[in-house]
């Protein structure tokens, strides 16, 4: 009972107990994206004792981060560190009894299942609906429950999936939306507040399927207005049953057998794109980095590379699988010509 102490107060919580947190130290979940709603959620496991954390992240924290993204500050702008390096260092130093795993890494079809070994459940702090159906398809294929969020302007939303019970993402939305359908942070911007309250939600039903009570877990998606002060709940124990879903009943897996891969994304509010490379490719940061020093200003790290192109101002980030995040565009055409031109083809 002794290493169980610090969470005196939440085994104390009847749905917790003595058992509901023993379970808890021996569970192992699997955290994709680190940015606003993954640091709350983070923070909030690491606190209450999960097992193994493993966060994966492709990113690396900028000062328009600090707003939202509770476990990074200025000296990791200052750094240009990597968020799951910064986070795991950070959590770390919170309890040290959890196991955190770091990887910076663009989570794709070709990694997903690696990353998910011997997981108990997956957390979607992700900002694109690609990944997120990369992880729907995982789940039902896998048996590992996972919980859907998302968030912009004041309103965010959180639905757990349990595969073969409860209706799954593409049960709700079939398709992503095309672009320019529906708000994004990039025209509603975001609160950090209504990050907090719909992390919290999310990080609520992890803990309750982690202690024991997957079972009690409404199938509902909820929504939260922080601005308005509000929640609304939709049923959607009925989704599956319906049996219209490509993914449940059709048993569809293009995301996950790569079907639908794309080479470049455009990341969510950083005027930026990233571009990755079609085949494992593993890169000499350091030959890169003397490379470059011909086309701009280069700094580095263990991590990546990054060189502010003198003749245009564009900022390019390599990592050493080959990705690239390039700032200064939003167009993947522009974004892929400058990765050949600079990195190669």
């Amino acid at each position: 009972m002794d290493s169980l102490a610090r969470y005196q107060k939440q085994m104390l919580f009847s749905g917790v107990q003595e058992s509901g947190q023993r379970r808890l130290r021996s569970s192992h979940v699997l955290q994709i994206g680190c940015g606003a709603l993954g640091c709350v959620v983070a923070d909030q496991l690491v606190r209450a004792g999960v097992g193994t954390l493993r966060i994966v992240d492709r990113d690396f924290v900028e000062l328009s981060n600090l707003q939202r993204q509770i476990l990074f500050t200025e000296q990791d702008v200052n750094d240009h560190l990597p968020k799951a390096i910064v986070a795991a260092r950070r959590l770390n130093q919170v309890n040290s009894d959890v196991e955190i795993e770091p990887h910076v890494a663009d989570v794709d079809y070709r990694n997903i299942q690696t990353l998910a070994k011997d997981v108990d459940l997956i957390i979607d702090g992700t900002d694109n609906f690609e990944i997120r159906y990369l992880i729907n398809d995982l789940s039902l294929e896998t048996n590992i429950p996972w919980i859907f969020t998302g968030c912009t302007g004041s309103t965010g939303q959180v639905m757990p999936v349990f595969p073969g019970r409860s209706g799954c993402l593409r049960c709700l939305i079939p398709d992503a939306p095309p672009p320019g359908s529906t708000e994004t942070c990039d025209t509603a911007g975001v609160l950090g507040p209504a990050i907090g309250m719909i992390a919290s939600l999310q990080a609520g039903i992890a803990l309750r399927i982690l202690s024991g009570h997957a079972e009690d877990v409404p199938l509902q998606l909820s929504i939260v207005d922080a601005w308005d002060a509000t929640m609304r709940t939709m049923d959607v124990s009925a989704l599956r049953t319906e049996g219209h879903c490509p993914a449940c009943h059709k048993h569809e897996r293009p995301f996950l057998d790569g079907s639908t891969a794309s080479g470049s994304s455009v990341l969510c509010g950083r005027n930026a794109v990233q571009v990755s490379p079609a085949g494992k490719l593993s890169v000499s940061l350091e030959e890169l980095a003397q490379r470059l020093e011909s086309v701009g200003v280069v700094t580095s790290n263990p991590f990546l590379v990054r060189v502010i192109l003198e003749e245009s101002g564009m900022e390019i980030s390599i990592f050493p699988d080959g990705r690239a995040i390039i700032r200064g565009t939003e167009d993947s055409a522009v974004a892929r010509a400058i990765y050949s031109r600079y990195i190669g083809a």
